[in-house]
């Protein structure tokens, strides 16, 4: 187990959680290679990284923020590719992050290439 990359995915996992938290969509929407794909239940699916900023951007501007991840479980495909999955809470609802695959790309940074989540409750 090379316990190297479990921990450099769960900083990557964190920091995309800051950034979020942070309002800064343009750090969360970079972290996604421009191929990946994104599967977010109920709401639908999104298919490259501009898909996936057209979801993420309104729904960050709405004011959407304290995003928790908590029982968190990683699994080590090989040395550059990681699963990881949660429960997840923010102040605007709670679900479960079924899985996000994270990468390491050829510059030796970590991003995701699969994120699927599911939002289990909004609240009003």
């Amino acid at each position: 187990m090379h316990h190297d990359s479990l921990t450099a995915t769960l900083n990557a996992s964190k920091n995309w959680i800051k950034h979020f938290n942070k309002g800064d969509t343009d750090y969360c929407i970079s972290a996604y290679i421009p191929e990946a794909e994104m599967k977010a239940k109920p709401m639908g699916e999104y298919s490259g990284r501009e898909n996936i900023d057209n979801f993420w951007r309104p729904f960050i501007q709405s004011g959407a923020t304290d995003l928790v991840y908590t029982d968190i479980w990683l699994q080590e495909i090989n040395e550059s590719k990681v699963h990881l999955g949660a429960n997840w809470r923010m102040n605007v609802g709670r679900g479960v992050i079924t899985l996000e695959e994270w990468i390491k790309t050829d510059s030796g940074t970590w991003k995701l290439a699969v994120d699927s989540f599911e939002i289990q409750e909004q609240f009003h």
